[in-house]
């Protein structure tokens, strides 16, 4: 399909349905039927696992590279203070309200609509595959990790979210640590016991206070926050451990593993990482896609948040219209203009090589 309008009317419409019901993350299997009817209502064929969802071009060719344009479906709990019925699509003042709409389905039926303009295309350069996907609000195995491997090999990947348009083309990994410092239990009142608070406290400065020595040219330096604490259990007994968890936001000056590393050799808490899947990612501002957003005047920057880019072990580009300063807020909104902008530019840039 090449009519643009068209294209926009119909991602509109799909956009509003998907907004209508609930789809907090591993409760997507509504809207993954909804996206799933859309697509066979156009006689296109669909893959499945779970609740992600999965097409490709007409014309796929085994010998041909394939691009992956992926963005989820799946939402967060409506933040508790919206003032609005957060499953109620509303048009007001050029802005499309609900629970979604902004993170990230104004990027996922603009990329639909992107898919569409190529489905039928001859003697593309590279494959399309149009992946919508679950779980990724809570880095979900079930999510786009679980279906990478039926999707087949990809060249790099275009990850939808809202980046007002413009190219992230690093984004930040993602490590909890919980954190555990071992004292010595005695009552207070007497010079008894190790008391595990003040252990856990130098800790909690050091990760307040440390300068890892490399940092990311794109993203910055690795970001440590002390988010939680708990320790004691009642006021004249010194605590024999005091437990806490650390947020760390990772750069590609590290892996995961190497960051672990470095922290590990300079506390005294044992120390153990939930995970070290979600990566820090990025793609080569060389790479044809960055340059072709870069001819039409789009800004590079490095991602702070988080995306299902930590799980494609592919170049991959954030990209989607929206602004993440409005994912996850009161009366979450896209403006109908955007999406119609994240259309026409998805468009633009993959023209310039396919």
């Amino acid at each position: 399909m090449k009519d643009k309008d068209s294209l926009f009317q119909n991602s509109l419409a799909l956009l509003k349905k998907l907004i209508t019901v609930s789809s907090l993350s591993r409760e997507e299997m509504v809207t993954a039927d909804l996206i799933e009817a859309f697509f066979k209502e156009r006689n296109i064929e669909t893959f499945r696992k779970g609740n992600n969802v999965w097409v490709y071009n007409v014309y796929y060719e085994s010998n041909k590279p394939t691009i992956l344009l992926n963005s989820h479906h799946d939402t967060v709990k409506a933040n508790p203070g919206y003032t609005r019925d957060p499953l109620a699509p509303t048009e007001e003042e050029g802005k499309l309200y609900g629970l979604g709409s902004n993170d990230a389905g104004g990027c996922l039926v603009s990329l639909i609509a992107t898919f569409l303009y190529f489905y039928e295309e001859k003697g593309l350069k590279y494959n399309f595959c149009l992946a919508a996907s679950a779980e990724e609000e809570i880095s979900g195995r079930n999510g786009i990790e679980s279906v990478l491997e039926d999707i087949g090999t990809i060249d790099f990947a275009i990850v939808g979210e809202p980046t007002l348009m413009d190219l992230a083309v690093a984004e930040k990994g993602l490590m909890v640590l919980d954190c555990n410092a071992m004292g010595i239990a005695g009552h207070a009142a007497r010079n008894e016991g190790d008391n595990a608070i003040y252990k856990a406290i130098k800790d909690i400065q050091w990760f307040k206070d440390y300068a890892f020595e490399k940092t990311s040219v794109t993203l910055g330096p690795i970001k440590m926050s002390v988010t939680m604490i708990q320790a004691g259990s009642q006021h004249n007994v010194v605590p024999a451990n005091c437990s806490f968890v650390v947020d760390v936001r990772t750069t590609d000056a590290y892996t995961n593993e190497e960051t672990l590393a470095i922290i590990k050799s300079h506390v005294s808490s044992e120390v153990s990482a939930r995970s070290t899947r979600l990566k820090s990612s990025s793609i080569p501002e060389e790479h044809p896609i960055v340059q072709a957003g870069i001819t039409l005047g789009r800004k590079l920057y490095g991602s702070p948040t988080m995306s299902d880019q930590a799980l494609i072990p592919v170049p991959s580009l954030k990209l989607g219209p929206g602004d993440s300063a409005r994912s996850h807020m009161a009366d979450e909104f896209i403006y109908i203009d955007e999406i119609r902008e994240g259309i026409d530019l998805y468009i633009a840039m993959l023209q310039k090589i396919v």
